[in-house]
């Protein structure tokens, strides 16, 4: 084939969409087995969960109830029956489970369940807060079911590409406004229909559209009637003018066409083959090819080359910026939340290669891990180890530091020795790489799989090399200690196993170019780093002395709430590990994960070579001319977006959302636009708005897409947002996904744009 069809003219064995022998199923379970097990119909698995089982859910050890859970027709809910009077059930969609895990590997069942049981045991793991479902079968096979069968369906519901998922949420939209399951919709339940999918008409529109499709005048729409319905609300007027500008020949865009398209608007490099083998991937569908094209990951905002490893990987440690955690134990609050090793497996999971411990004495000579002098609750020092282990390189294979707040006495403290060396065995760094006193930090792939320890030592490294006795007058302490515990003393066992990370206090960068060396490190409250950070005449020390050590900077002792400080004017001045609450949703967060979504989502981000070098006058205050300074105008598009998710869950809410477009970096860089809100549409509103941009500095500069529900009377309600770097922006008519106050996607959301980057003559 030639051409990617706009209307398609002949049928494939394959399709997955709008065939007339589809259209009569768009009311049936047959069309949500239909888009997520194509060709699977009757796969055992899947009927396995529609017909459901008993389970035991296990909350403590005497709290074991049994709960029958099913998957629901749609295809896409679970279904749990409750023996709570007033509460019959509740459901959850499969897009919110993280993984389903064998056997008794969550905090809960470890704690919860008899060992005898390991066999029967599995948990659902939700994304975001929500707390695990630790489930027990009444046999080994039943539990192996269950759990193939649950990985088989959240496989497939995770691999739906953005068409499919949006067209399983609107049928199953559908199916709930069928109200009497008649597989017909009359005028009040097409109302209803709209008001799901998040778009409020007023009655005579609503009237017109339904008598648009009763073709046969009947008072209700059934068969292909809902089918035409479904394609009125779907339709991309926008992808249909973009494709009739570039579709030359009649009703279809050619290979030349196609080449045109990607150098002119998308501004790529694109040759007749290149054009070709896109034509081949997305032709054959009976959907509309150009839109199947421009909703595919390598036509959407991020640059796909970004998503995999890409910088060098072979400079030093300190050479990137490392995404990193605070008091990663804690689930909610810092004074009376829950303390959890699944804190650790989030954050790991999310790419974080920094996450934090506080160590304190605990039963039967057993360190535990909270924050001390408050009410949160406690977990095993070794437990946390144990997690660490399990889930520190499942997403990155990048080294993990493991920043150690200890205030243990010294008995104590070699248990922690020994549980890190028993748990994490030869992949943690206890002597430096290499037969000599190194003079610089190993790189990322050097320590690829490997653990290092950041904290208190008793002696410099170089002493280990030329024998010399400790030195007994170090007053090294990390950032709590300060105040708290200056005459801790240090076990020798637990002092050698800090060898690139070792802790001491800040007085000045004067003292630290004279006193310090390369692999010793200090920890900034946020007040502190900020303060150094955006003095003017200190930036550029700062940035300095980060071109040679490490700095971490921590949330202040007053952000009880877990709330995060801005990251941005730290990068800014080269601190690599700056550490931020992971469990806290918040602006602050998106841009953390923005900042780290690139590069494979390591978790490490090579800095500009002009903060690795060590003469640089780069000042990101001053904005001095330099390498750095690359004056960029960025001009953005708002065009449209689709399938916003509800804010108000209630049937009559209906968001009226706005875009706001915010640029981050240096403070000539910072900014902020915003569209004018859609009324009454969360569906398919269109905004068409023009945006323009100074960026000076690109390579630290953020983009941020946020859309928001808006209120005249209150603050506005937050919907989703997507925040990438600059320089990882693609040009041209993109999708921009679109993720929730966790971080996670919006599986069927999302914004469409124009950009497009110009260099300032």
């Amino acid at each position: 084939m030639s051409c990617v069809q706009k209307q398609p003219t002949h049928t494939h064995t394959h399709t997955h969409t709008h065939t007339h022998t589809e259209r009569q199923k768009y009311d049936s379970v047959e069309f949500s087995l239909l888009v997520l097990f194509s060709g699977m119909e009757g796969d055992p698995d899947l009927q396995f969960l529609l017909k459901g089982g008993d389970l035991l859910k296990v909350l403590s050890p005497s709290w074991k109830k049994t709960r029958f859970l099913r998957l629901q027709d749609d295809c896409k809910t679970m279904w749990r029956e409750s023996k709570k009077t007033f509460k019959s059930c509740q459901t959850f969609p499969v897009a919110d489970i993280q993984e389903v895990r064998m056997g008794r590997q969550s905090e809960g069942l470890k704690k919860n369940a008899e060992e005898q049981a390991e066999c029967r045991c599995f948990s659902i793991v939700f994304k975001g807060r929500r707390k695990n479902l630790d489930l027990i079968a009444s046999s080994e096979e039943e539990s192996k079911q269950w759990i193939k069968s649950l990985q088989k369906l959240v496989s497939n519901v995770n691999n739906l590409n953005r068409m499919q998922t949006t067209e399983h949420w609107i049928f199953s939209c559908l199916r709930k406004a069928d109200k009497n399951k008649d597989d017909k919709l009359s005028p009040s339940e097409v109302k209803s229909f709209l008001r799901l999918i998040n778009i409020e008409m007023d009655d005579d529109y609503a009237d017109m559209l339904f008598k648009k499709c009763d073709k046969s005048n009947s008072g209700y729409l059934d068969g292909e009637e809902i089918a035409h319905l479904y394609d009125l609300l779907t339709n991309r007027e926008e992808i249909d003018v973009i494709y009739g500008e570039y579709a030359k020949t009649t009703g279809f865009m050619s290979a030349d066409n196609l080449v045109g398209f990607l150098m002119k608007e998308q501004r790529e490099k694109a040759t007749l083959a290149d054009a070709q083998k896109i034509i081949e991937k997305y032709e054959p569908d009976e959907q509309d090819g150009f839109l199947m094209y421009l909703h595919n990951v390598e036509a959407m905002i991020l640059n796909p080359e970004h998503s995999e490893v890409y910088q060098d990987m072979q400079q030093p440690l300190n050479h990137y910026f490392i995404s990193s955690s605070h008091n990663t134990y804690l689930t909610e609050d810092q004074l009376k939340g829950p303390s959890s090793t699944e804190g650790y497996v989030r954050a790991l999971l999310k790419g974080c290669r920094c996450v934090e411990l506080d160590c304190w004495d605990g039963s039967d000579n057993e360190p535990v891990i909270y924050h001390g002098y408050t009410l949160t609750s406690k977990i095993l020092f070794k437990d946390a180890i144990k997690a660490i282990k399990e889930n520190a390189f499942k997403t990155s294979d990048y080294p993990v530091i493991l920043s150690l707040e200890n205030h243990c006495s010294l008995e104590q403290q070699v248990v922690m020795a020994q549980h890190m060396s028993s748990i994490l065995g030869s992949a943690l760094v206890t002597s430096p790489l290499g037969d000599n006193m190194p003079t610089n930090f190993p790189s990322p792939e050097e320590l690829k799989g490997k653990f290092l320890i950041k904290g208190k030592r008793l002696q410099k490294l170089e002493a280990t090399f030329a024998n010399k006795a400790a030195d007994a007058d170090s007053v090294d302490v990390t950032e709590e200690e300060e105040s708290n515990d200056e005459s801790l003393k240090l076990a020798k066992e637990l002092s050698d196993m800090v060898i690139y990370c070792k802790s001491v206090h800040f007085h000045s960068f004067k003292d630290a170019r004279k006193t310090l060396s390369f692999y010793e490190m200090s920890s900034f409250k946020e007040g502190r780093a900020v303060k150094l950070a955006d003095e003017s005449g200190k930036s550029n020390d700062y940035i300095r002395h980060n071109v040679e050590k490490l700095s971490r900077v921590y949330p202040a002792g007053s952000r009880t709430n877990s709330s995060n400080y801005d990251p941005v004017p730290l990068w800014n001045a080269g601190c690599q590990i700056v550490a931020l609450n992971f469990q806290t949703g918040c602006k602050e967060m998106d841009v953390n994960q923005g900042r780290f979504v690139v590069n494979g989502n390591c978790g490490y981000v090579l800095k500009p070579s002009y903060m690795r070098d060590r003469s640089t006058e780069f000042d990101p205050i001053t904005l001095t001319r330099g390498e750095w300074l690359k004056h960029k105008i960025l001009h953005i598009m708002i065009i449209s977006a689709q399938q916003l998710p509800k804010v108000n869950k209630k049937k009559s809410s209906i968001v009226d959302p706005l875009v706001r477009v915010q640029i981050f970096g240096v403070p000539a860089d910072v900014a902020e636009k915003e569209t004018s809100p859609v009324d009454n549409n969360g569906f398919n509103p269109a905004w068409n708005e023009n945006f323009q941009f100074d960026v000076y500095v690109p390579d630290l500069a953020l983009v941020r897409f946020v859309i928001e529900d808006y209120d005249s009377t209150s603050d506005n309600e937050f919907v989703g947002q997507y925040t990438l770097p600059f320089n990882s922006l693609k040009m041209g008519y993109r999708h921009v996904p679109l993720l929730n106050k966790n971080g996670d996607l919006l599986p069927s959301a999302g914004l469409f744009i124009h950009a497009m980057v110009l260099d300032e003559e």
